[in-house]
């Protein structure tokens, strides 16, 4: 009877199981919403994606900032770089469960080599890293 039971509801639970996202595709959707943010030049949108604080480097500006502050420096730059493209060239994951994607920002100008990292932290992405460094 107990097998009959589990039985049961394995077949009743399992199809609602694969409505959640899977840890890697959830990352991967999140990773996808920032390169999309990003080749936009869009600094409202990405800093939707920014933890309270965060660790930004753009020319002329490195350090730990607060979200508006950091906001504030990505539309500065995004203004001055506007993007012609941004591609990622390559993605990892650390031993902290943080991932990171590595691309190239091309503007009018200049091309940058960029990087940001993510982490779940409670159950919720937060980008918690962003550079964007002449190539």
């Amino acid at each position: 009877m107990k097998t009959l039971v589990f039985l049961w509801l394995a077949v009743i639970i399992a199809p609602f199981r694969t409505l959640e996202p899977m840890p890697d595709q959830a990352s991967a959707e999140f990773s996808k919403k920032i390169t999309e943010a990003i080749r936009k030049g869009s600094s409202s949108e990405l800093s939707s994606y920014f933890a309270s604080t965060i660790d930004l480097t753009v020319p002329g500006k490195e350090g730990s900032f607060s979200k508006a502050q950091a906001e504030q420096i990505v539309k500065d730059f995004f203004a001055q770089n506007q993007p012609k493209s941004f591609t990622i060239k390559h993605n990892g994951s650390s031993n902290d469960g943080s991932q990171y994607s590595v691309g190239t920002y091309v503007t009018a100008k200049n091309t940058y080599r960029s990087y940001f990292l993510i982490k779940n932290v409670s159950g919720k992405f937060y980008l918690l890293q962003l550079q964007f460094e002449l190539d």
